[in-house]
């Protein structure tokens, strides 16, 4: 099954340096084989993070996206100081990608520094969520 993640840099106050996030995507790259899925892209901003995956039928997305957020956040710390307070925000978003569009997910993802010199994190978060028919609090988004 191919999902699509979306997850947040905790309340904004460590963003993710432009020169880490290749290594970082190598990362949790690493992270999502260990679960026996298979990375196609990921690609984010300094505040957020996209990931394209083709999850194991052996694990649940709760699980997979636990590993990656725990062990990415621990590992970031290791680059220095400026890390020292890093963490993602405790939720996440998934969606699962039908066949016929992971080419324009995976684009989409590629494309995502473009994308947000015309939308923010937020409204393309709400976007999503209201497109899927999620129902959400706005109080519990940015937590």
């Amino acid at each position: 099954m191919y999902v699509h993640a979306i997850f947040h840099v905790k309340n904004n106050e460590c963003l993710i340096r432009h020169e880490d996030e290749k290594e970082l995507y190598a990362y949790m790259g690493g992270l999502i084989k260990l679960s026996h899925s298979i990375p196609v892209i990921m690609n984010g901003t300094d505040n957020h993070v996209h990931v394209l995956c083709i999850m194991s039928k052996n694990i649940s997305l709760s699980h997979l996206l636990e590993e990656i957020k725990t062990n990415s956040s621990r590992w970031i710390k290791t680059l220095g100081p400026h890390y020292r307070e890093f963490a993602w925000q405790g939720g996440y978003a998934g969606y699962s990608v039908s066949h016929s569009r992971v080419e324009a997910v995976r684009i989409y993802i590629e494309n995502q520094k473009e994308h947000h010199k015309m939308q923010t994190f937020q409204d393309e978060y709400i976007q999503f969520l209201k497109e899927n028919n999620v129902d959400y609090n706005p109080d519990y988004l940015w937590t």
